[in-house]
C-alpha cells in the first residue's frame, strides 16, 4: 500500500451534551497535535469546572492512529476512557482529544449506563464537530542567496508549497510546508540549486 499523507480530524473545538438521572456528562473535543495541548485543556476544564465529580479523557494522535491514551479519573474501569476512545475510532478520527466532565446527580448508574452516557456525549461533540481531512507536512526551512529568488519561488510555486515565514535579509530564507508524499520531489529539485539548502524542522 502507498505510504497515506491523510488524516481526519475536527476543524475546531467543540462541545456536547448528555443527561441520564440527574448526572451531567459535558463533552468538549479538541483538535490537537501532542499530549501537552491536551494537558493544557485539561488544567483549564478542571479550573472551569472544580466541583465537577469526574474529568474522563481519552486522545488519539499520529497519522498511523497508533498513539492513544485513556484516563477513567476514578470512574469504574473501562466505562468511562475506553467510551470515548471507541467513539474517534469509530469515526476514524485522530489528532483529537475528548474529555468529558461529569457532574454527578446522586443516582448511580451502573456500569451499562456509565459506558452509554461517555460514549453518547461525545458522540453529541463530534456529532456537530466539522469533521476536516488533513495533509501531514514536513516543515522545512529554504536558506539561499538573494540572486536565487526566482529559482526558489518557481520551485515552491511549481509544488504549490504553503509558505509559513519568509525573510529577506542579507541571507534569506523561507520556510515551507510540504506534504509528506511530495518530500522526496521537493528535497531533490532544491539539491539541483547550488547553494541552497532544505533544512528539515519538524513535522506537522
Amino acid at each position: 500500500m502507498l505510504f497515506d499523507d491523510t488524516y481526519r480530524t475536527i476543524e475546531k473545538p467543540i462541545e456536547g451534551l448528555f443527561r441520564d438521572r440527574g448526572s451531567k456528562f459535558l463533552a468538549f473535543a479538541y483538535p490537537v497535535n501532542t499530549e501537552t495541548e491536551l494537558k493544557t485543556a485539561l488544567a483549564l476544564l478542571k479550573a472551569e469546572h472544580p466541583k465537577a465529580n469526574h474529568h474522563c479523557w481519552a486522545l488519539r494522535l499520529g497519522i498511523d492512529r497508533s498513539v492513544f491514551r485513556l484516563n477513567d479519573d476514578g470512574e469504574p474501569s473501562g466505562t468511562a476512557g475506553r467510551p470515548i476512545l471507541n467513539t474517534l475510532l469509530s469515526k476514524d478520527l485522530t489528532n483529537l482529544a475528548i474529555v468529558v466532565v461529569r457532574y454527578f446527580g446522586g443516582t448511580l448508574l451502573g456500569v451499562p449506563g456509565l459506558i452509554n452516557a461517555y460514549k453518547t456525549a461525545a458522540e453529541d461533540a463530534l456529532n456537530k464537530a466539522v469533521i476536516i481531512q488533513k495533509t501531514l507536512n514536513d516543515v522545512y526551512t529554504i536558506q539561499f542567496d538573494y540572486l536565487q529568488m526566482n529559482d526558489v519561488m518557481k520551485i515552491i510555486k511549481d509544488d504549490n508549497l504553503l509558505i509559513l515565514t519568509q525573510n529577506f535579509d542579507t541571507e534569506c530564507s523561507i520556510q515551507v510546508a510540504v506534504r509528506k508524499t511530495l518530500v522526496n520531489s521537493f528535497l531533490s529539485k532544491f539539491s539541483n540549486l547550488t547553494g541552497a539548502i532544505a533544512k528539515y524542522d519538524y513535522t506537522t
